[in-house]
């Protein structure tokens, strides 16, 4: 009985692109050599781009008909771009922690004490703006900083958390 393989990163360098196709073929063998199967409908293709390049490249065709190509890819709860840049990861970030403001609304319209309410704040809003911080807090603009410090001087002006909250990003 085969299994299939959960999640496979691979990289070719532009240089060995060519190579792709050979790359898919590794990945079977290895993957058939220790009773999995590689499910093509299941994997995702992403070309790296550098960061300045906005160009239009020839892309090549993907290797296998089932594998799509893709801008951006979820790997453990971090989004990653095309351009190895943090901005999609932070603007989902701050979408799901605006739905987890309101609930700290509703959360104070019900009479939660402020200790409860700061709690309740560290234990969701500051959980899912530090996830993984290490892997993309690095990629951050200056830009997607700056909105992660509104959120956080927005937050200590609504009274979710206290007034000497520290930044969760340096």
């Amino acid at each position: 009985m085969f299994s299939s393989v959960p999640l496979l990163l691979s990289s070719v360098p532009a240089a060995n692109i060519n190579t792709r196709t050979m790359e898919i073929g590794h990945i079977r063998a290895w993957a058939a050599m220790n009773n999995l199967a590689l499910n093509c409908s299941k994997s995702k293709e992403m070309i790296i781009r550098a960061r300045g390049k906005r160009g239009k490249s020839a892309c090549p065709q993907p290797p296998c008909s089932d594998i799509t190509r893709v801008t951006t890819m979820r790997v453990l709860g971090v989004i990653v771009n095309n351009q190895l840049t943090s901005a999609d990861h932070v603007t989902n970030v701050l979408l799901s922690c605006n739905s987890l403001q309101y609930a700290l609304c509703v959360l104070r319209n019900h009479g939660i004490s402020d200790t409860s309410l700061h709690d309740v704040f560290h234990a969701t809003i500051v959980a899912k703006l530090t996830y993984a911080t290490t892997a993309w807090s690095g990629a951050c603009s200056t830009g997607d900083r700056a909105k992660l410090d509104a959120f956080v001087n927005r937050c200590r002006r609504l009274g979710y958390c206290s007034q000497n909250e520290p930044s969760l990003i340096s």
